[in-house]
């Protein structure tokens, strides 16, 4: 008897050529649209809205023969993935969406809809892949990069567990976006030249501002300029391992120093202009703020949402830009490989990612009873509270967590 497998058919080509593939290899396949936002708050015009993405699927649908539901998951979408993003945001930090839509819908909400459809599997069009491997009699399922380097999206995956990866398939993660653009061209199917989808997972490209005010409000507040000799961050340095110390003896100190936001005041610098709510602006964002007579643009490098105040430097070298670590809470630490979990005082070294598309970086993870502490090997740009850090092991993801600070 054939394994059924029910697609999240999105009106994407990603999706329908996973479609396609998934009944070449024998699958009993049925294609499974979600509508998840309704409100057209915030969207730019210029955007497809869902009913659009709803005739693709259903074009696809029928030019692979294959059986077509659609479903409104928008009250979960809204519960666990909207209103978390307003929440963040209002304590000024930065959520990503994808990474909890993944989580939260995806492979949660539309696995419980495709299994009363009698799926054994859920597919999506991500471009990552799987495998697996034991840990004693116990089976492991392993998350891995996408062949296309380009495309590699298991950034988006890293909140995923055991249960859910179990099964999950990704048809498309061995091949690159020009061999699926190639494949949905010759079966001329209605995606082939479609664009890809942008802006917020199902929701789409938002005015950001425009969008968090339906529950975030406005208040106006000063843009503070630090100049890039004024007080800031300390020099980058690590003396207990420079010194020889054993790196499972070295300090919380140490890594609390190497970890913690530079805490700037209202008087560190000079006040340029102003805005509309400091939870709108987050680290490295260089749009939004409308001030000129600057030679280089203006980034943001610190927001004080009790304060209401954004700080900025100019240049995209500011050293208020950089950050030699990061902090997880214990609590918000993942790990998709539960049995390559970390132990207290245990130090490790994983190549990392903080944003989807960075290149990975090296560091060095430090795992004690309040959480991870993860020290880069160079600085980086732009680490913002409230993003997902992931940890990788050559094109492994083995976990993942909320970045503290």
């Amino acid at each position: 008897m054939k394994k059924k497998v029910v697609v999240g058919l999105s009106g994407g080509v990603d999706s329908s050529v996973a479609a396609w593939i998934l009944k070449e290899q024998g699958y009993d396949v049925t294609g499974l649209f979600m509508r998840n936002w309704h409100d057209t708050t915030g969207l730019l015009q210029s955007d497809c809205h869902w009913e659009d993405d709803l005739m693709f699927a259903e074009l696809v649908a029928k030019k692979l023969k294959i059986p077509f539901h659609q479903v409104d998951l928008s009250t979960p979408y809204r519960q666990r993935v909207v209103d978390y993003m307003f929440a963040e945001y209002e304590k000024g930090r930065t959520p990503n969406p994808d990474v909890l839509c993944n989580r939260e819908i995806k492979f949660d909400s539309f696995a419980v809809e495709a299994r009363k459809l009698g799926g054994d599997f859920v597919a999506t069009g991500h471009y990552c892949r799987k495998d697996q491997t034991s840990a004693g009699d116990t089976v492991i399922y392993r998350l891995l990069a996408g062949k296309d380097s380009n495309k590699d999206q298991s950034y988006f995956l890293c909140q995923v567990n055991q249960e859910q990866l179990a099964t999950a398939l990704f048809p498309v993660g061995d091949l690159t976006k020009p061999e699926v653009r190639v494949i949905a061209d010759k079966l001329k199917l209605a995606t082939a030249h479609r664009k890809d989808s942008q802006g917020i997972c199902f929701v789409g490209k938002v005015h950001l501002p425009t969008f968090l005010q339906q529950k975030l409000e406005a208040r106006k507040g000063d843009i503070v300029e630090i100049a890039e000799r004024a007080e800031g961050p300390e020099t980058f340095a690590f003396p207990e391992i420079e010194a020889g110390i054993p790196e499972n003896r070295v300090s919380d100190l140490s890594l609390s120093q190497l970890t913690d936001p530079f805490r700037y005041e209202s008087t560190s610098g000079r006040i340029i202009g102003t805005h509309n709510g400091a939870h709108f602006f987050t680290v490295g964002q260089r749009k939004g703020m409308n001030i000129g007579g600057h030679k280089e643009a203006l980034f943001v490098i610190s927001t004080d949402v009790e304060k209401n105040i954004v700080y900025v430097g100019e240049g995209q070298n500011h050293p208020g830009l950089n950050r030699k670590g990061l902090f997880i809470r214990k609590e918000e630490i993942h790990w998709i490989r539960p049995d390559l979990k970390m132990k207290d005082g245990e130090c490790r070294d994983y190549m990392v990612r903080i944003r989807y598309r960075q290149p990975l970086q090296r560091a060095r993870l430090f795992f004690r009873e309040i959480g991870m502490y993860i020290i880069f090997d160079k600085p980086q740009r732009g680490i913002a509270p409230g993003q997902f850090s992931a940890w990788y092991d050559n094109d492994e993801v083995i976990g993942s967590g909320v970045i503290n600070n």
